[in-house]
């Protein structure tokens, strides 16, 4: 036992003596290149990280083992063969929280005279291309599904009116009105598709504008006054006065009127009554709340889990009617997930629906 004792010492030494200049010799190195690196040392533990690698993954902390911080079996298993004497690796990194984002790898050697063997990773953000490439397939998928019945009905009606309605006056009037109306339906999905496409394409960037969204739910609400006096409809408004949130403002402007405009198509019965809706805005601690609620006909439990995904719709015949195009709510959940925010549903058959999205505030209100 006391021969080894040395040996240990010596090896303990030689570690501590790694880490220590680590931080001497490559931090100025590593912390002047753009790409997130981090250096793992013989042990798997992280001998030094620069602010990239800091900023994408704060779980990742000098001196603490890399499995603490990674999820990815991957990952670690090409770490370990490079530190028993493998060559370059390469390797794909998919971080699932707070939103899925995909890295490409590099796991290089790292031989130090005078020092155990090392590993760099380096990391090359892969995200934007892969969303890109799965709104392409998203958006064709979408598009046809979608666009296929307006489109056929625009072709039926053309080969209408230069065949047999060629003459008729009144025929004529009446098709050019419904093709009208189905072109301004293609219209409204092109352009709520490329909306949630913009979106998803910066998702993995969190905005950071402060945004007073006691002022900017009063101006939607505002704009959409003429729409709720049309349809009989009164608005409570209860808004916290200087509610700042941290976000793009045209984004929480989309949010906000999608879910007035909801409740203000959908909160009517069936016999068509029409009850107040509810609008309230205020700040709990480090969270904004912002919650709109009407008294309609409100939702089965069995739909409210499925109302935020894409063209799904618990009535396709009466949303199809009010003008939906059955992308408002995916289109809100997206833009309050971009915000690293919440969006809560709570509905019952007869009672109505209320929607809440929860937002963290500006530290500066």
């Amino acid at each position: 036992m006391n021969g080894a004792g040395p040996a240990a010492t010596t090896l303990s030494t030689q570690r501590l003596k790694w880490r220590d200049q680590a931080i001497d010799l490559l931090a100025p190195v590593i912390n002047a290149l753009p790409e997130p690196i981090f250096v793992i040392d013989s042990e798997t533990h992280v001998a030094a990280v620069n602010a990239a690698a800091q900023a994408l993954s704060p779980a990742i902390r000098q001196g603490e083992p890399l499995s603490r911080s990674l999820r990815s079996p991957d990952m670690l298993d090409a770490v370990s063969r490079v530190l028993a004497g493998g060559e370059t690796e390469k390797t794909v990194w998919v971080e699932r929280l707070p939103v899925e984002c995909w890295f490409e790898a590099h796991v290089a050697p790292m031989q130090i005279e005078g020092f155990e063997p090392a590993a760099v990773v380096s990391l090359r953000d892969l995200t934007e291309s892969r969303r890109v490439e799965r709104m392409r397939v998203d958006f064709v998928a979408n598009a046809s599904h979608e666009l296929r019945t307006p489109l056929a009905s625009l072709l039926g009606f053309v080969e209408t009116l230069q065949g047999p309605a060629r003459e008729d006056a009144v025929t004529r009037n009446k098709f050019l009105g419904i093709m009208r109306e189905q072109a301004q339906r293609m219209a409204r999905l092109v352009d709520d598709l490329l909306s949630l496409s913009r979106i998803e394409q910066h998702m993995h960037l969190r905005p950071a504008t402060p945004v007073d969204l006691t002022l900017l739910v009063a101006h939607i609400v505002d704009t959409l006054s003429q729409m709720a006096e049309d349809r009989g409809v009164a608005i409570n408004l209860d808004l916290q006065p200087n509610v700042v949130a941290p976000g793009d403002r045209d984004e929480l402007a989309r949010v906000i009127e999608n879910l007035v405009e909801n409740a203000l198509k959908y909160g009517c019965g069936d016999d068509g009554g029409c009850k107040p809706i509810d609008i309230s805005l205020v700040r709990k601690g480090a969270l904004v709340i912002l919650s709109v609620r009407d008294y309609g006909p409100g939702v089965a439990p069995e739909h409210i889990p499925r109302l935020t995904e894409r063209f799904y719709r618990v009535d396709a015949g009466k949303s199809r009617a009010k003008g939906g195009t059955g992308l408002g709510l995916a289109i809100v959940k997206h833009i309050v997930l971009r915000h690293r925010g919440r969006l809560g549903i709570e509905s019952a058959l007869g009672e109505g629906t209320l929607f809440r999205v929860i937002l963290p505030a500006s530290d500066s209100t």
